[in-house]
């Protein structure tokens, strides 16, 4: 999904659906920031997932490992205070990844919850799942507990209740922005009695620094393309996902807890910049191709700023946190 990924990401037209971003391709999985121009699901890493070629998933995982650290960085961390609370005895601490793609959330999570672990990670692509299970081989838990993996190849929306009967926590990275409402309410049926922690969804807000007139018009854009309608699927959340979220466990009762999770990007993370950027206009201009010749010229100036370190970028995302009320 993101597809472009929700954020934006390389030009490919890996997927479109992806927890945790990618490539403007059509996820699931893809994400909603935007990423390689592909046919996301920037996020991914991600929904229902993409199966591709060899070539496909290394360039995916490529933008996956780019956009890792600012992901980090990104995250609400405090939602982990009451998320180690609710998980207090559970030994072990089994853990549902969808759309799981490299396994970043898994790099990111494991050493910050208690042990021992057992993570199950849900993708489409085999490639990526071969890449996450050894990704995360050696990784341990926070006070030193052991996290062993499994994996499991197949469509995350179609996941039901019973598939994750034993999930302690379900979790996600850029994901929701590169599903539809249907998939995201069948989403939230399986995992409702669960706690979820779905992390880095785009808001559509997007901010550049310095400023450009033709900024909006990008945005306003690229927002269009996250809500595209996805022939077989039906239209795109994008930035109206959290929102579509929270209020599929509220109709099931489940309070949510929702945080800022904004991209920073600058000049320490100018490759990223460079590459969010590409998606980004790419999925505009896709969106609306009477755009490709009036940002000819923004495009080369934005695409040199960042490459030379001086585009800062804010990207808006948020977490949500459902039943550990």
């Amino acid at each position: 999904m993101s597809d472009a990924h929700g954020d934006g990401g390389p030009v490919a037209r890996l997927r479109d659906g992806h927890g945790d971003g990618g490539p403007v391709t059509s996820p699931p999985d893809g994400h909603g920031d935007g990423g390689p121009v592909t046919s996301p699901r920037d996020g991914h890493d991600g929904a229902a997932g993409h199966m591709s070629d060899g070539d496909d998933t290394a360039a995916f995982a490529g933008w996956l490992r780019l956009r890792e650290p600012a992901d980090a960085a990104a995250r609400a961390v405090d939602l982990l205070t009451p998320v180690r609370r609710r998980l207090a005895g559970d030994r072990p601490v089994v853990i549902h990844d969808l759309g799981a793609g490299t396994g970043s959330m898994g790099r990111w999570l494991a050493p910050r919850l208690p042990g021992p672990q057992h993570w199950v990670l849900h993708d489409r692509d085999p490639g990526l799942l071969a890449r996450a299970r050894a990704a995360l081989a050696g990784l341990a838990a926070s006070g030193g507990g052991a996290v062993t993996v499994e994996t499991r190849q197949g469509d995350i929306t179609r996941l039901s209740a019973a598939d994750l009967a034993d999930a302690s926590l379900v979790t996600a990275s850029a994901l929701l922005d590169m599903l539809t409402a249907e998939e995201v309410g069948r989403i939230v049926a399986a995992c409702a009695d669960r706690p979820t922690l779905f992390t880095l969804t785009v808001v559509g807000r997007v901010r550049l620094t310095p400023a450009d007139p033709l900024d909006a018009d990008v945005a306003a854009a690229f927002d269009d393309h996250q809500r595209r309608v996805v022939p077989g699927r039906g239209a795109l959340l994008g930035p109206d996902a959290v929102a579509a979220c929270v209020a599929a466990f509220a109709r099931r009762g489940v309070d949510v807890l929702t945080r800022p999770s904004p991209w920073r990007l600058g000049p320490d993370r100018a490759e990223l910049t460079a590459e969010w950027f590409t998606g980004w206009l790419g999925a505009a201009r896709e969106q609306r191709p009477e755009l490709t010749g009036r940002t000819t010229a923004y495009g080369r100036t934005r695409r040199a700023a960042a490459r030379a370190g001086t585009l800062d970028v804010l990207v808006d995302h948020a977490d949500l946190l459902a039943g550990c009320g």
